[in-house]
């Protein structure tokens, strides 16, 4: 088995592994055996990036290249910018692979350095998209948002309304923005989004918060507008 097909079967177990009721015990061996899939997957990308081989760039590319761009482009608003940092965001990887450590997971990391290179970005060239990303102006009182009630996500992330969230992620604050995909789409708990973004758990909480009650009423929005328009295009 190559590089390749160790780490993507090592990601699909981490990513995608199935969900059951289990015991504190088999939490704990679970945890445990997922901490061991990630020093095992850690190695295989430290092994391949510091030989600075272009081939194992090619192969994380493939493995990551969907979920960073679908980051890249929620936290900037524009597809040219995105994919502009995106093609930048692969070059420090290849020219710093020598510099993961394995302390974090690759993706986390990865991601890391795609932030990065929005804030120098924003830093050099202040953009409307981009000018609260480094603001810690946050409301830091401690929201709690109810793990039983569903989210706009679990309303409207649908095969047939995904465009409509994909739509109505983009209307929201930068800061909402990121703090909602991170949490839904790379499903990131609270406290792995507070040590990424460098935030007290407090001001992710906030965020998520405002982020959500603000999505709501654009997503029930938008669904009545497509709902019309559709019941339009029928009548005639």
């Amino acid at each position: 088995m190559d590089f390749a097909e160790k780490l993507e079967k090592l990601v699909a177990f981490s990513v995608f592994r199935p969900v059951s009721s289990v015991s504190d015990v088999d939490m704990s061996t679970a945890a445990l055996q997922l901490a061991d899939q990630v020093r095992r997957e850690n190695a295989l990308v430290i092994e391949g990036l510091r030989r600075h081989d272009p081939k194992i760039l090619d192969e994380l590319i493939l493995l990551y290249q969907h979920r960073l761009l679908r980051y890249l482009l929620y936290l900037t608003g524009n597809r040219e910018l995105a994919e502009d940092l995106f093609q930048e965001t692969w070059m420090r990887v290849l020219t710093r692979g020598s510099q993961f450590n394995g302390n974090s997971r690759f993706d986390t990391w990865l991601f890391t350095i795609a932030r990065n290179l929005v804030i120098d970005l924003r830093r050099r060239r202040p953009m409307a998209s981009l000018e609260e990303m480094c603001d810690s102006g946050d409301d830091d009182r401690p929201f709690e948002v109810p793990s039983q009630e569903k989210s706009p996500f679990d309303h409207f992330n649908t095969a047939e309304s995904g465009q409509l969230v994909a739509d109505a992620l983009l209307t929201l604050e930068p800061l909402h923005r990121e703090v909602l995909v991170l949490r839904f789409h790379e499903e990131m708990s609270l406290e792995e989004i507070a040590r990424f973004t460098r935030a007290p758990l407090s001001t992710v909480k906030s965020r998520l918060y405002r982020g959500l009650a603000a999505l709501r009423p654009r997503m029930e929005a938008a669904t009545r507008h497509s709902a019309s328009a559709s019941n339009r295009s029928e009548a005639k």
